[in-house]
């Protein structure tokens, strides 16, 4: 299992994490969350032993295989699908050896037992597979990676960590990059993910359909939390109310043993007991108060009247130069409409958005914009369009220099550019404030149609409901792409579906989408199959024998599994009782002296509940390494 004890790691002169512990059981598939900032990426850099503690210990088995989608994406003449394939670096490595094993026969099988051990002959098969879910079309395999945008290298990275059979795979943002298809294609994938899994995400129905547990930085420690993300919302929010009950009853009686010692401690008669109050306010460990940041709020603005409709495609036909990828769009934009487009990837939502707002001419048809309509437009490429070298101040500015500055660094503030972070020069600022910043450049300029292509990228949760709410309450149209489901079901009222070279309405929700995805891809793999017939018969018998297989699994780790479970038990009932000490122990009311037998069993008692606990952890590892050397042998 991955155990951090007593962990303290700093960056720079930050202290990101002190006395912190964590046990990850194999197999768990856990969300890191917590504000931007905090450590969770230099978390995942000391699990990989690209940094060390500065305290404390972090260790994972050391048989484990770890895999991670790698930032820096190289620029190279390797072909796609050989680049994905090489994530498996066993299997690349049996590869290197054969080619040079000679006539050492006995190497040489060794060498080609173990090529079939790890599935060597279907590692095409299996980088074609990750390559489809992930959005490349069968065209893409071969091209050189060099020559795929940033956004679809770092796909390849991930289907390339993706093809490499980790014990532990470490994924930092992995929706980032991809559409709605690909994060529903992710999300089967990782459900049936059999290593550790821990994921960095601000996309809350993303981490609800995938983890087990919560792990949360807070306060330079970290919390772990069983169940999806909206099981940890509801108990941080419940231990936050809690913690502030309790930390308002303890400073009322710090203040009532304070007053008792300032007025009675020189007097000879009270002294003593004066002193003894001073020693239980020595020995009282003070509850933090937890302070929540106000949440971050923001509007656009009541763009004022325009005309109706705000804009209307008639006939029009769109693609990049003469390469025509929609035709016959017929669509009308009036005041007040929630769009939401959905499609496969690659079927022209981006190009149905660009003409929308006028960044591409239609090659046929005519695209007619009423009156004084001003359009904002968020593009995947629009932190590219910021200026580096200047301000969030500045770019305001360009806007309406005849503003007054506080009235520019008000607005800015609204958008959590606040005081010297409005003056600080774009360059080194993240992609979730750069997002941010474009973001408050569209809202200053008031538009009636609002165009949303893919903005939730790099924004952290905080911003993403603050943009859902902004959204909400927004006068004008809307028309949005994104891959985050929960702005996607908060914010458009009708959907569009872009597929087939053509625009059409969908008769549905998110839920009937992913079954049309479904549909769609079945029909697909049918249509492809020249013998489908024969292919029924061979799955068929394939499933005949994958069940065999596991009756067989089953029976062996039956007793095992039975095991696991009282354990579990034992612990789930230790676990509560443990917690309501450790609060009974907090609390200033037992450290009277009327209970102080009671503080002794308290405290005994808390001390050997520690030890059966850890007992048991252990045992329960012990447990699942004898099932996974069952499921290994089977």
């Amino acid at each position: 299992m991955i155990r951090i004890s007593e962990l303290t790691l700093l960056r720079g002169t930050k202290r990101l994490l002190e006395g912190a512990n964590l046990a990850v059981h194999p197999g768990q598939r856990v969300g890191i969350v917590g504000p931007n900032g905090c450590g969770k990426s230099s978390l995942f850099a000391l699990l990989r032993g690209e940094l060390q503690p500065d305290a404390g210990d972090c260790s994972i088995p050391a048989t484990w295989v770890v895999a991670h989608v790698a930032q820096e994406v190289p620029v190279l003449d390797r072909e796609a699908i050989e680049f994905v394939i090489d994530g498996d670096v066993e299997l690349r490595t049996i590869e290197d050896d054969l080619a040079v094993v000679g006539d050492d026969g006995l190497k040489a099988a060794e060498l080609h037992a173990r090529y079939v051990d790890i599935g060597g002959h279907s590692a095409q098969a299996r980088a074609a597979a990750l390559m489809a879910g992930l959005g490349f079309p069968d065209a893409d395999h071969r091209r050189k990676v060099r020559e795929f945008s940033g956004g679809w290298r770092v796909r390849l990275q991930l289907a390339r960590a993706l093809m490499c059979r980790s014990d532990l795979l470490l994924l930092d943002e992995p929706t980032n990059h991809l559409d709605l298809d690909a994060v529903l294609w992710l999300e089967a994938w990782l459900r049936a993910y059999r290593g550790t899994l821990l994921v960095i995400s601000h996309d809350r129905e993303f981490l609800d359909a995938i983890i087990q547990a919560v792990c949360h930085f807070d306060q330079a420690r970290l919390k772990l939390y069983t169940g999806d993300y909206a099981d940890f919302e509801r108990a941080r929010a419940e231990m936050l109310s809690q913690n502030e009950a309790m930390f308002r009853r303890q400073q009322s009686e710090v203040a009532r043993l304070e007053s008792f010692v300032n007025r009675f401690r020189a007097k000879a008669t009270k002294a003593r007991q004066a002193q003894s109050r001073l020693k239980a306010l020595e020995r009282m460990e003070l509850v933090a108060q937890i302070h929540v940041e106000s949440p971050l709020t923001f509007q656009f603005a009541d763009p004022g009247g325009a005309s109706d409709p705000l804009l209307v495609l008639e006939k029009c036909a769109a693609g990049y130069g003469e390469t025509r990828i929609l035709n016959d769009i017929q669509l009308a934009l009036r005041p007040g409409a929630r769009i939401g487009l959905l499609g496969r990837n690659g079927a022209g939502k981006s190009t149905l958005i660009r003409l929308i707002a006028g960044a591409t001419e239609p090659i046929a048809g005519v695209r007619r914009l009423g009156r004084d309509v001003r359009i904002g437009y968020f593009a995947q490429h629009q932190l590219e369009q910021l200026r580096p070298e200047d301000s969030p101040l500045a770019h305001v500015t360009r806007l309406d220099p005849k503003r007054r500055e506080q009235e520019l660094r008000d607005f800015l503030g609204s958008f959590d550019f606040r005081g010297d972070a409005a003056l600080a020069p774009v360059a080194p600022m993240s992609g979730g404030e750069k997002a941010r910043l474009a973001l408050a450049l569209i809202a200053y300029q008031k538009p009636h149609l609002l165009l949303l292509d893919e903005p939730t990228n790099h924004l952290d949760l905080d911003m993403r409901d603050a943009l859902t709410l902004a959204l909400q309450s927004f006068a004008g149209a809307v028309v949005l792409v994104s891959h985050d489901r929960g702005l996607m079901r908060a914010s458009a009222d009708e959907f569009l579906l872009v597929a087939d070279g053509g625009v059409r309405p969908f008769d549905g929700d998110l839920d009937d989408y992913r079954a049309w995805l479904d549909r769609t891809r079945i029909d697909a793999q049918a249509a492809e199959s020249p013998n489908a017939e024969a292919d029924a018969a061979s799955r068929k018998e394939q499933r005949r024998a994958d069940a065999t297989a596991r009756n067989k699994l089953s029976a062996l780790k039956r007793p095992l599994e039975q095991r696991l479970k009282k354990v579990e038990a034992e612990m789930q009932r230790i676990e509560p009782v443990l917690a309501a000490l450790e609060t009974k122990l907090v609390g200033p009311d037992i450290y009277t002296a009327e209970r102080k037998d009671e503080l002794k069993a308290s405290v005994l008692e808390q001390a050997e509940l520690k030890a059966r606990l850890a007992t048991l952890e252990g045992e329960w590892l012990e447990i699942h390494e004898q099932i996974e050397a069952v499921t290994a042998s089977a």
